[in-house]
């Protein structure tokens, strides 16, 4: 081979390098940055929120300011004229749904209880001490939301923020949560959007589609509201 077909072929073999590289970064960066493990299977969900579980309120720097916008006043108006409400909180993380309950003066005579379920131990547990010192009724279970460990009619409200897109199974999970939900009880979730969604290959839904798989599984009603940047807030209802 002649000195130009060999530099030739080595430039090749470096481009064909490169593009590998970049190729397999872009595939680890798809599987567990953007979809956080979700094609591996639950486990790799749970063991990629154990491992950050310590540096998780400093990327997401939840304020009460903001909460008290977008969590705290749906809830409110949901379950505020309920006499002692059961609140369930799907995928809790390091308990955002009712440690900023506890921080708001509007909840300081809360008689009713939260049930928070998460499956990494690491983030329940880091829940768990942060309101270590807080008086607020307050249940925490370790477990998947399919299926979720609670009697038929359980609920008043439930809630699933930033969540849904990692489950195994979504149209099984909102099954689950029609089930525990009681009738008249007000389903608030989250549905993430904009062109990391449509990463979700066969996964993601567009607002219509997804309200529709809301009501193919009982709900009564389903309406949809731009939440945040990259977040729907759907809520639903249960007749």
């Amino acid at each position: 081979m002649d000195t130009f077909g060999t530099t030739g072929f080595t430039i090749i073999l470096i481009l064909s390098g490169v593009v590998f590289i970049v190729a397999l970064a872009a595939f680890i960066y798809w599987t567990w940055v953007i979809t956080e493990g979700t094609y591996l299977g639950s486990w790799a969900v749970i063991l990629g929120y154990d491992i950050m579980a310590d540096k998780y309120d400093g990327i997401k720097e939840f304020t009460l300011d903001d909460e008290s916008i977008l969590v705290l006043e749906p809830i409110l108006g949901e379950i505020g004229d309920l006499a002692e409400p059961r609140l369930l909180d799907i995928a809790t993380g390091t308990g955002r749904v009712p440690y900023f309950m506890a921080q708001d003066p509007r909840f300081a005579h809360f008689t009713g209880r939260v049930t928070a379920l998460e499956p990494s131990q690491k983030m329940l547990t880091l829940a768990q001490q942060k309101m270590a010192d807080i008086d607020f009724h307050v249940n925490w279970v370790r477990q998947t939301a399919v299926p979720l460990p609670f009697p038929d009619n359980s609920f008043d409200m439930i809630t699933c923020l930033e969540a849904l897109e990692f489950f195994p199974d979504q149209t099984a999970a909102l099954r689950e949560m029609h089930r525990v939900l009681k009738p008249n009880g007000t389903l608030m979730i989250t549905r993430r959007t904009g062109w990391e969604a449509k990463m979700f290959f066969g996964r993601h839904l567009t607002r219509e589609e997804f309200e529709l798989r809301i009501l193919s599984v009982g709900f009564s009603d389903a309406m949809s509201f731009l939440w945040e940047t990259i977040y729907d807030l759907t809520i639903a209802h249960k007749m």
